[in-house]
């Protein structure tokens, strides 16, 4: 049965300074990186930076694993923060997000990604305004020849995690927590219902939306009814919400050592979230490469093949999303279980729905 409520590229360094001061407008100094063609061109460094949505950068998860990979891309080419480089900016309200992204196309970074999908209509006004700028969004489809869109299959993440807690339970009783009621919280709901009910369909799922990404206390109160109201395994696909989630999960632990209370991580591996003393409440993690994905696009900029106006799709066939090594939480024997499902949906042979019936 399931319960739901609602709670609600481097600019081109030309080697000539008098090129780079006839650039003009913001349009014109956002073009220097802007073109995809001859990709048979000598190798040049891109700038990329980011623009993150309000759960901030240092969110444990989604925004986080982003810049993880520009840093990494960074590194990897030579750049150091700053511009010329990469960089990002940092939203604490939806009404940052424009202003953000021209921030940064005017500083003439290569690559501007927008992380998230509430930076869908931000992004594509700002590329109507700005045609020769390269801009990426996370997470939502923006029909633009300017726009790499990246989505990805949670669903197939959120199987495996519904799978593990299937195989996992005590009570037969486990919780999803969403952020916003959103496609991409939805792909991971429905992912989730479907990976229990392949184990064991008489297994109780409490679903509950915060309706934020950016409330901890909200995500510790639902996870708090979830646990009192018999659930020992909560999944959060919440953002920095989820940090409230693991609060209540390791005050619960710390009370109670001997107790069964876990909590399935999203995003990037939250392993280190859960740590409370010696013993570990994250059970394991909903993996979403985001930090890849951000690299990829990055590194096709650099080879002169930015999927402007396109939509690139990332899912376990292409290792764009998994479940995190839960450190022997997981006996082998289900961890077996888990990948042969794992398999299954790589193959084709189990398709994940995107939405829940």
């Amino acid at each position: 049965m399931t319960k739901r409520k609602f709670g609600l590229g481097l600019s081109l360094m030309l080697a000539a300074g008098t090129m780079l001061g006839a650039c003009g407008s913001s349009e014109e100094g956002s073009s220097t990186g802007g073109s995809s063609e001859g990709g048979g061109g000598e190798e040049k460094n891109i700038s990329a930076a980011m623009v993150t949505d309000v759960g901030g950068v240092d969110d444990k998860s989604f925004n986080q694993s982003a810049w993880e990979g520009l840093q990494q891309y960074g590194e990897e080419n030579g750049l150091k923060k700053g511009d010329g480089g990469f960089d990002y900016l940092q939203s604490a309200s939806d009404a940052d997000y424009n202003t953000n992204l021209n921030n940064l196309i005017r500083r003439d970074f290569n690559v501007v990604f927008g992380i998230g999908f509430l930076m869908e209509g931000a992004v594509k006004e700002i590329a109507e305004q700005q045609p020769k700028a390269q801009l990426a969004i996370i997470d939502a489809v923006v029909e633009a020849p300017n726009v790499a869109s990246v989505l990805f299959k949670e669903q197939e993440a959120a199987y495996l995690a519904g799978v593990a807690a299937a195989l996992m339970t005590e009570t037969k009783k486990v919780g999803f927590v969403g952020g916003m009621d959103i496609p991409v919280i939805e792909r991971f709901e429905a992912g989730f219902l479907e990976g229990v009910a392949a184990v064991d369909d008489t297994i109780e799922v409490d679903v509950q939306y915060t309706g934020a990404f950016d409330k901890a206390e909200l995500g510790k109160t639902t996870a708090n009814r979830m646990y009192s109201g018999g659930a020992d395994i909560v999944f959060h696909a919440s953002g920095a919400t989820g940090n409230g989630v693991f609060t209540e999960a390791k005050e619960r632990k710390e009370a109670d050592p001997e107790a069964n209370i876990w909590v399935i991580g999203v995003d990037a591996d939250q392993y280190d979230e859960g740590q409370v003393g010696d013993a570990n409440v994250t059970l394991t993690s909903a993996l979403k490469e985001v930090d890849q994905a951000v690299i990829d696009i990055s590194n096709k900029a650099k080879d002169g093949k930015f999927p402007g106006g396109e939509t690139v799709v990332y899912g376990l066939a292409e290792d764009g999303v998994g479940l995190a090594d839960s450190r022997g939480a997981i006996p082998e024997d289900k961890m077996a279980k888990i990948e042969e499902f794992k398999e299954k949906i790589a193959s084709g042979e189990i398709k994940v729905p995107e939405t829940v019936e």
